[in-house]
């Protein structure tokens, strides 16, 4: 999701162009009359003065009104909207997110038992990112300012830790705010002061106040930009290239060497910080180290300071969650969160580093296009790619299956693997026999507390399938179940059953069967501390090969899989486990090739090239039946609540409405469902997310809980529900009935500026934590957006119609895989696609995306939104609507949001379908429960009926008043000439 753009500010600002020109048009005539009568009698005169004064009031009235309920109408609504949250609901929904971050936050290291400290401790805070933590991300995932936030000294002080405020002052007087990273401002400034700042009192005061010490490390992202991968050197001030240095707004004159040496990345310690580092452990032999950041950090440097005993990793905490660190660090709360990426020492060494960024296309000049800013400022934006060459394996799919076939030394690439949580006690797990029925695979396990503190344990279950070497491509670990015990009191146990069917152990093989393939052959099926280390396991063995194609459907399919994404595949060499990655070096080297080959040109499409009768036609159903618009009916809305999606009385509604009434549906989704007076369709609002809900136009907000790495980290399904389910609440208490999230792309690099609100490197975690909040938000009638569907893994080039090339294996069993778990176990939710294109075809205007995999396969019954529907260039609604998207995100009126070719049966039809996939979706939500069904009109058209009544009444009396004194006037002419006679 996308703030407003200001190109389309100035849309609309043409859209009512016309009416400012026609009250200019009235004003200039009404002067032009008043002008004229100069000669004529007074009386006359007065009257023709009165008169056009009268009109020319009325014509701008007219217009405003046609301003108001035109282009301005859905802003109104939106603004008008009310709803507040109860204290009540507030006050739980804090609960649930310290909960939340009592959980999520994972201990990576507890060397001698350092942590937890005693309450009633000191501790010396270094590092200037203790004195401003990041709570959240930037964009459409920020947090509001409507709640007070808990900070990370706070958090310390409230657990009773008294700490170093000679420390805090130092940091605080070198600069009070953080620098801003976001959509608008990308300012990767990291305010640590330089080592020579730290004087000898200051350090020997420390030394006295406490023998240990806290770093605090952090790292912002946010939507609009990824995290830079190639840092600039800085020296005194300027950038080695020359320029000066402006970033920052602190005293920087006291700037030592570089803040970052060339090559470095924003994911490694700044020189800075590295001199802090050094600093800090040159004089305390305890340390405890925080990392305050959602992506995945290089660690490394621990190992080089062995007074580093402990660390912690604690990601955006939301307003109130960092109230949960000072109680981990007392030892009030037991961690049990586990990592949900894999830190590896050296980013460079990733077999994405290659193919994450900026590419533009050199050959596709002719589909650029130029977007314009709220300045007038022209900005010129090209067709870019990037590449997915690992294939499936992504983050720890890779990294184990590398170790097993001898590319890497685990233990020198990685430092923490995926699943990684220490805890205070410790836990033994055992696993029971498996059995199996129906292909249902079952097995108990029994997890014991042997140590001497209470404590959560998480059970991670893993299967490594059988592989012949050259055939279809699979990990050696990949997680297929997960669940979290109760609180568990020293020598307290608890069996956890594991299901799962047999069938998701399936790999996709798009290159031979064209579908998915249960191979024979022995299935290792384990419990794991994490992705590495195995606790126990047992074989699964599987006798003969179950390939799922023709009639032989997965169970939880509505049609059987097959290739759908050939066209996504871009001929790219794949990085393949064959011969033990024998082609690791060719696969993921960088793109040589910048030019789009001429056949998938041939069929690239975007605004320059879609809206013509000859492309519009080639999406539309040529046997398409005529479309019935306009039929009488007594049906309105409200009456289908309930009703299956095939009962005949949808086919009475939609006869019942117009093109016009559909268009008015479709144009207009941002922030809401449009409403439709002709089936009393009431307008509903739609909020964004993803670690809240925020109405963006009343102002109303609610409790910004943990960000979507941290929640996904608790591994806690039921905590995941709950956050579902409070957000659901606090909606409806704010009369919102749409919800945009829960966010669910892949982490397939560190550096996406949205990983925090994004889940996981892996997708089955992804999936049910996603899954499990859509439910508790459904549970309350509000319809969650999962989004963004689907490949949208970066923010570099995301509005620049990023071509995302990938096979048809990594595209299903890594990257479509959340998305498939919650649709599939979600009662109804709707779906945003994504900006960038799927190969050559844009995700909003994908059919094999939105329709052949979506709702013939899955089953998805809800409705499709775009991401924000701005003028960018390449999205049109007549390309969405033909190819299985249903409502544009935009809330006024844009060049493209209407549907331009409506004129023939496919077209027609295509919108009636849009129709129905967002009337059902609202008739069964929260806004058509009987105690929330308010038909009525809007309250600013109730008072805007009420003013024009009242201006209409003036009107009148102002000309019976005219019209009275004409006549005395003329009298008194008439009289005053006799006399003169």
């Amino acid at each position: 999701m996308l703030s407003i753009n200001m190109s389309d500010v100035i849309n609309v600002i043409n859209s009512i162009k016309s009416y400012l020109i026609a009250i200019g048009i009235i004003v200039a005539v009404a002067i032009v009359v008043m002008i004229a009568v100069m000669k004529l009698k007074k009386s006359t005169k007065k009257l023709v003065r009165g008169t056009a004064l009268v009109a020319m009031l009325t014509g701008i009235v007219v217009c405003v009104n046609m301003i108001l309920t035109g282009p301005m109408s859905t802003m109104l609504d939106l603004v008008s909207g009310k709803g507040t949250i109860s204290k009540k609901t507030s006050d739980e929904s804090t609960v649930l997110a310290q909960d939340i971050a009592r959980e999520g936050i994972v201990l990576l290291e507890n060397d001698a038992n350092t942590l937890p400290v005693a309450t009633g401790s000191k501790l010396n805070v270094f590092g200037w990112a203790s004195t401003n933590p990041i709570l959240g991300g930037a964009g459409s995932g920020a947090l509001n300012d409507a709640y007070a936030t808990i900070d990370l000294l706070s958090s310390l002080k409230d657990a009773g830790i008294e700490t170093n405020s000679e420390l805090t002052k130092f940091y605080t007087d070198y600069k009070a705010d953080r620098p801003v990273v976001g959509m608008w401002n990308q300012d990767w400034t990291l305010p640590e002061p330089n080592v020579s700042l730290y004087t000898d009192s200051l350090i020997s005061n420390a030394k006295s106040f406490s023998d240990t010490a806290m770093i605090v490390i952090s790292r912002s992202g946010g939507e609009g930009a990824d995290l830079p991968t190639n840092m600039p050197a800085v020296v005194d001030g300027s950038f080695k290239d020359g320029t000066t240095y402006t970033a920052g707004t602190y005293d920087d004159t006291l700037n030592e060497g570089n803040d970052w040496d060339a090559g470095d990345h924003y994911l490694q310690l700044t020189n800075r910080e590295e001199e802090m580092i050094d600093l800090v452990c040159a004089n305390f032999d305890k340390v405890i180290l925080v990392y305050n950041g959602a992506n995945a950090f290089e660690l490394g440097f621990i190992k080089d300071h062995p007074q580093i005993k402990s660390v912690l990793w604690a990601a955006g905490m939301g307003h109130v969650g960092m109230k949960a660190l000072g109680e981990i660090v007392t030892g009030e709360v037991n961690p049990s969160g586990r990592t949900i990426d894999t830190y590896v020492y050296n980013m460079k060494e990733t077999p994405w580093w290659n193919n994450f960024g900026d590419f533009n296309y050199t050959n596709m000049d002719d589909f650029a296009y130029v977007s314009t800013g709220f300045t007038g400022v022209e900005t010129r934006a090209d067709v870019s790619f990037v590449n997915y060459v690992e294939g499936i394996y992504v983050g720890y799919k890779f990294y184990e299956t590398a170790a097993v076939e001898g590319l890497i030394n685990y233990d020198d690439v990685v430092q923490y693997p995926f699943g990684y949580g220490l805890s205070y006690t410790s836990f033994e797990q055992k696993m029971g026999d498996i059995t199996e029925s129906n292909g249902k695979i079952s097995f108990d396990v029994t997890v014991t507390n042997t140590g001497s503190v209470a404590g959560k344990e998480v059970v991670e279950v893993y299967y490594n399938p059988p592989y012949e070497n050259g055939g279809i491509e699979k990990a050696t670990a990949n997680l297929i179940a997960f669940e979290k015990t109760s609180k568990l009191e020293p020598g307290a146990s608890e069996t956890v059953t594991i299901s799962f069917d047999d069938e998701l152990m399936a790999s996709y093989d798009y290159q031979n069967a064209k579908a998915y393939v249960l191979e024979a052959g022995d299935y290792e099926i384990s419990i794991n501390k994490d992705s590495h280390n195995v606790i126990d396991s047992r074989t699964y063995s599987v006798g003969t090969t179950v390939t799922y194609d023709g009639t032989n459907k997965r169970t939880t399919d509505k049609v059987t899989a097959t290739n759908a994404f050939d066209f996504a595949n871009g001929g790219l060499e794949y990085l393949s486990r064959a011969d033990g990655f024998a082609n690791y070096a060719s696969a993921t080297k960088a793109p040589t090739n910048y030019d789009m080959p001429a056949d998938v040109k041939a069929t690239f499409y975007n605004i320059s090239n879609y809206l013509t009768a000859e492309a519009t036609a080639q999406d539309e159903d040529p046997n398409a039946a005529a479309v019935t618009t306009g039929a009488a009916t007594s049906l309105k809305l409200k009456d289908l609540r309930g009703l299956s999606k095939d009962d005949a009385k949808w086919d009475e509604l939609l006869n019942s409405m117009t093109l016009d009434d559909m268009n008015d549906l479709i144009s207009l989704g941002g922030y809401q469902t449009n409403s439709v007076a002709s089936i009393e369709k009431v307008r509903t609002n739609d909020c964004d997310g993803p670690a809240s809900i925020n109405n963006n136009f009343t102002g109303v907000g609610s409790l910004g809980f943990p960000v979507g790495v941290t929640i996904a980290a608790t591994f806690n399904k039921d905590l995941a529900y709950a956050f579902g389910d409070y957000i659901g609440k606090m909606a409806n208490e704010m009369d919102v009935s749409g919800w945009y999230a829960p966010a669910m792309n892949i982490h397939r690099t560190a550096f996406a500026g949205r990983n925090f609100e994004y889940y996981s490197e892996d997708g089955l975690l992804s999936g049910f934590i996603a899954s499990m909040a859509a439910q508790g938000s459904w549970a309350n009638g509000v319809y969650a957006y999962v989004k963004h569907f689907a490949l949208n893994d970066q923010e570099g080039n995301r509005c620049d119609m990023l071509c995302t090339w990938s096979n048809e294996q990594a595209i299903r069993e890594i990257y479509l895989k959340p998305f498939e778990i919650s649709v599939k176990n979600v009662e109804l939710t709707s779906v945003m696609s994504s900006f960038n294109y799927i190969g050559n075809r844009w995700a909003g205007g994908c059919k094999e995306l939105l329709k052949t995999v979506l709702r013939d396969e899955w089953g998805f019954n809800g409705f499709v939104l775009t991401d924000y529907f701005g003028v960018y260039g390449y999205m049109s609604s007549d390309q969405a609507i033909r190819n299985g998207t249903d409502c544009m995100l935009v809330n006024y009126p844009t060049a493209t949001n209407n549907v331009q070719f409506r004129d023939t049966n496919g077209a027609q039809q295509a919108m009636r379908d849009a129709t129905k996939n967002i009337l059902y979706t609202v008739v069964n939500s929260r806004a058509y429960a009987p105690e929330n069904l308010k038909t009525g009109m809007a309250s600013w058209k109730v008072i805007m009926i009420v003013a024009d009544v009242i201006f209409g009444a003036l009107m009148i009396l102002l000309m019976c008043i005219f019209i009275k004194n004409f006549g005395k006037n003329k009298e008194k002419e008439e009289a005053a000439a006799k006399a003169q006679q």
